[in-house]
C-alpha cells in the first residue's frame, strides 16, 4: 500500500467520522425516530412527570379519532383556544357569564345625573333660570349624596329611583301648594353610570349607561367594532373583583345569546389581541425573508378566529421547498395545556395534504419541515472542503480523489 492510498483511506475515514458527528449545521429529526429525543414535562393525575413523547402518525385513523372529540371543533366550549389565553397569562377568569344579573327594568337615577322637571302652567318652576338655557344647564343636578333641591318641596331623594318614582313624590308634595299638579321628570344628562371598553377596539374609552340597556354587543359597536387583531374568544369582563370570560365568537357564529351580557356601572370590558393565537412554521419552506443575518425561512402565523389547519399553515408559509425539503418528514410539535404531543405527516404523496387539511392546529403549535438527506450530505462536504483546501495549500502532493486512478 503506497503513501497515496494511505492518504486516500485516511480521508475516507475522516469523512465517515464527520458524517457520524453532529457538526452538520441546522436541525433535523432522527430518521425512523418513534419518540422524542428529549424528555418533556407532562401532567398525569395532577402531577408533573418527565417522559419522552411518542410520535403519532397523521393518518386516516387519527383524523377519525380527532373528529370524534367534539372539543376539537371550533365552537366547542372546551376548545383549547378558549382556555389557552388564561393558561399562558396565569389568569383565573370565571368561564361563563355573570349569573346574578337581575332582569333590566328601568334606568335608575344616580349621582351627577341632571334631571329636567317640567311643571305645566308654572314656568317659574320649570325654567327659573331663563328660557334660553339648555335643559342640561337649567336642570337639577343630583348631588353626590343622591339628592337634589326643588322649590316648595325641599330635598328630594333621587339616587336609586326611577323617574316615575321621583315624579310621584314631587306631585304629591307639590299638591299642597298647587292644585291639579301636572309635571314630568326626565333625565337631561346621563352622567352617573360608566362602562370602560378597552383593548382591540377602534375607539376605546368610557361609555355612559343610559335609559336603553347597554350590552356587550352594543358597547363594542359603540366603540367602532373590534380590530382585525382582536381575540373574540377570550373577551374579559371585570365586575366586583371578579373577571369573567366572554366568547363573542360563540355569539356571532353559534347564536349563544347568553354571551351578550347586560353591562353595569363600573364594568371593564377588555378585548385582547391574538398574539397568543399563533403557530410557527420552521424548516424547508418557500417562505423567504431578508434580515440582518441573511435569509431566513421561519414564519409565525396568526390563527384568525383561532382556526387553522396544517395544510393552511403550510400554504401560508409558501409551501414546501421542492429542492431541499423532505416531504415525508413534516412534524407538528404541540405544547398543549400541559400535555405536549408530537405528530408526523408523510406528505411524499400530495394527496396526504387532504389529511392535513382535516388536522386542526392549536395555539403555539410548531410545524417543522425536515431537510432532505441528500442536502445534509452536501452540507457535510461543504463543511470539510475548506479543511481539504487548507491541507492542499500546505502540501501540494495531497489530492483527495479516491475514485480516480492516477
Amino acid at each position: 500500500m503506497n503513501l497515496r492510498q494511505v492518504r486516500t483511506y485516511l480521508c475516507i475515514l475522516a469523512l465517515c467520522q464527520v458524517a457520524a458527528c453532529t457538526i452538520v449545521p441546522g436541525q433535523h429529526v432522527r430518521q425512523f425516530a418513534r419518540q422524542s429525543s428529549v424528555e418533556m414535562p407532562t401532567k398525569e393525575n395532577d402531577e408533573v412527570i418527565l417522559e419522552k413523547l411518542n410520535i403519532q402518525t397523521i393518518n386516516a385513523e387519527l383524523i377519525i379519532e380527532l373528529e370524534k372529540n367534539y372539543s376539537n371543533f371550533s365552537l366547542a366550549p372546551d376548545n383549547v383556544a378558549n382556555h389557552y389565553f388564561d393558561y399562558r397569562i396565569g389568569s383565573k377568569t370565571v368561564k361563563g357569564v355573570p349569573t346574578e344579573d337581575e332582569p333590566y327594568t328601568q334606568y335608575r337615577v344616580g349621582p351627577r345625573d341632571i334631571l329636567n322637571i317640567t311643571v305645566w302652567d308654572h314656568p317659574e318652576l320649570t325654567i327659573p333660570a331663563g328660557q334660553f338655557r339648555s335643559a342640561e344647564a337649567a336642570g337639577n343636578v343630583v348631588g353626590e349624596d343622591g339628592t337634589f333641591f326643588y322649590p316648595y318641596v325641599g330635598i328630594v331623594q333621587a339616587a336609586g329611583r326611577t323617574v316615575e318614582e321621583i315624579r310621584e313624590e314631587l306631585t304629591r308634595r307639590l299638591s299642597k301648594y298647587i292644585e291639579f299638579v301636572q309635571l314630568d321628570v326626565r333625565v337631561a344628562a346621563y352622567r352617573s353610570q360608566r362602562v370602560y371598553v378597552v383593548g382591540e377596539v377602534t375607539q376605546p374609552g368610557i361609555q355612559l349607561v343610559k335609559d336603553i340597556p347597554l350590552t356587550v354587543l352594543e358597547a363594542i359597536n359603540n366603540a367602532g367594532g373590534v380590530n382585525h387583531e382582536a381575540d373574540l374568544r377570550n373577551i374579559t369582563l371585570t365586575r366586583d373583583n371578579k373577571t369573567y370570560s366572554i366568547n363573542l365568537l360563540s355569539l356571532y357564529e353559534g347564536g349563544d345569546i347568553t354571551q351578550n351580557v347586560l353591562l353595569q356601572h363600573g364594568d371593564v370590558l377588555n378585548v385582547p389581541d391574538s398574539a397568543l393565537n399563533k403557530v410557527f412554521v420552521l424548516g424547508e419552506t418557500n417562505f423567504r425573508v431578508l434580515g440582518g443575518a441573511g435569509m431566513g425561512r421561519s414564519r409565525s402565523l396568526v390563527m384568525h378566529k383561532a382556526r387553522m389547519t396544517l395544510t393552511e399553515a403550510l400554504s401560508e408559509a409558501g409551501g414546501l421547498d421542492q429542492e431541499t425539503s423532505d416531504a415525508a418528514r413534516i412534524f407538528v410539535f404541540r405544547g398543549g395545556l400541559g400535555k405536549p404531543e408530537i405528530y408526523h405527516l408523510d406528505a411524499k404523496s400530495p394527496d396526504a395534504l387532504l389529511l392535513a387539511d382535516r388536522f386542526p392546529l392549536q395555539p403555539r403549535d410548531v410545524i417543522y419541515v425536515d431537510r432532505a438527506e441528500g442536502i445534509r450530505w452536501n452540507q457535510i462536504i461543504g463543511q470539510i472542503q475548506p479543511t481539504i483546501n487548507l491541507l492542499n495549500a500546505f502540501d501540494g502532493a495531497l489530492r483527495v480523489q479516491p475514485f480516480l486512478k492516477q
